[in-house]
């Protein structure tokens, strides 16, 4: 007959578990701390950067709708703050962080003045995003309808997932015929320092950016804000496709999205990264693509603005360089674009990171497009961001020092929350 252990024995057991995970949680602590001060040091010492090239403004026409690509956040504010000036009736924007600076305050005040007309005007902006801009920049005209993307809701006594998501999407649309998606926030930062993507529709498809905006705006918790009436499309674009993860329905359909896409490729695979920290899934998927001889090439960030996401997207570079993934680091700029084209024949650009906060956590929408043009757009704007990066070599990362190694290893177990 099998016996129970003794009493002290559990009780010593749960005390030795209790004393390593707090102690493992120490050394994770300390790490972080070092890091953060680390890179705040850094950032400190280090010069103003020179610049970056700015690839340009990429047109193309898709059946009934023109797509526009922007590359620098100064081009692209213009031609939002002109949408919105010359709005006649309607306008849904959306946004994850909103600046209270120069940039932030023009689009306010363009707001302010469209609703003065007569213009309906639509608002959303995460809370969360937005906790260090004073609450007094968010009075808007009293006509505007604001819903303000809470912190705090009622399923977080649930405790699901879709309790933690943020409204990480950046969206315009004005008199339902001009629509615009991408990775751009709305600040002075953005619009000359950071290197981003992000797309202006005109025509039939802005209607996918449309609904994305009415989804979340009519999914709203109980408030003083009217619904929005639903539309159909005048015509259906198989080649222009908004692709939305919406977590109150636990709906997370980009992932699926890339997935597929890597899983297709047979000759290229460009992608640009802000955050990159790919699940088990992903990063199969791209290491296959490379051993069937696919060219898999990664743009991401030399240094990011968040220190913690550089270091456990650096967890990955041995595996990726091992298999023949090529990495470029983009240098003199944050690169805070979403983007990927693959084959010359399929692209996506939008809001959502290669990571757990975007790809199963986080209100996000990125637009997918089959067609030729755009993706040599694409191609294109990714070739000269390559001109402007350092390839990273397999032989220069495994000569890295031993306690970056070791700061990589002790923060794996992040992973799962970014």
């Amino acid at each position: 007959m099998d016996h129970a252990p003794p009493a002290p024995a559990i009780a010593a057991a749960k005390k030795t578990v209790l004393r390593t995970a707090l102690a493992v949680a120490s050394v994770q602590g300390s790490v972080m701390a070092g890091l953060v001060i680390w890179d705040a040091i850094k950032r400190r010492s280090r010069s103003k950067r020179p610049g970056f090239p700015h690839p340009g403004i990429f047109h193309s026409r898709i059946g009934e709708s023109d797509i526009t690509l922007y590359t620098f956040g100064a081009d692209l504010y213009a031609d939002m703050l002109a949408s919105i000036r010359g709005a006649k009736k309607q306008i849904f924007i959306e946004t994850f962080i909103w600046k209270d600076d120069e940039t932030g305050n023009q689009f306010k005040d363009a707001l302010n003045e469209a609703a003065e007309r007569g213009v309906k005007v639509y608002v959303i902006y995460d809370v969360f995003a937005n906790l260090v801009v004073p609450g007094s920049f968010f009075k808007f005209h009293p006509a505007i309808h604001v819903y303000r993307f809470p912190m705090f809701r009622p399923s977080l006594v649930l405790g699901s997932i879709r309790s933690t998501s943020l409204d990480h999407r950046k969206l315009l649309v004005v008199d339902d015929q001009t629509g615009f998606v991408g990775g751009y926030n709305i600040g002075s930062l953005y619009a000359t320092e950071w290197r981003d993507s992000h797309l202006r529709v005109t025509g039939t498809s802005v209607w996918d950016i449309r609904n994305a905006f009415v989804t979340v705006w009519n999914g709203q918790f109980a408030g003083r804000n009217p619904k929005i009436r639903h539309t159909t499309p005048e015509g259906w674009e198989s080649r222009i496709r908004a692709v939305n993860n919406i977590p109150t329905s636990l709906v997370y359909p980009i992932r699926g999205v890339y997935l597929d896409a890597i899983g297709r490729a047979k000759t290229h695979i460009y992608i640009t990264m802000a955050y990159f920290i790919p699940d088990q899934q992903i990063l199969k998927a791209l290491i296959e693509a490379s051993g069937r001889g696919v060219d898999v090439r990664l743009i991401l960030p030399r240094d990011s603005n968040h220190v913690l996401s550089d270091w456990l997207s650096r967890g990955f570079y041995r595996t990726l360089l091992d298999t023949g993934v090529r990495i470029l680091l983009y240098r003199d700029a944050m690169i805070h674009a979403k983007t990927a084209t693959i084959d010359g024949q399929w692209s996506t650009i939008g809001t959502a990171n290669i990571d757990r906060l975007s790809l199963t956590g986080n209100y996000e929408t990125n637009l997918e497009i089959h067609d030729e043009a755009f993706a040599a757009n694409m191609e294109e704007v990714f070739e000269i961001d390559s001109g402007n990066s350092d390839e990273l070599r397999l032989e220069e990362w495994g000569a890295r020092p031993w306690l970056a190694r070791f700061s990589e290893t002790v923060i794996v177990p992040l992973r799962p929350f970014l």
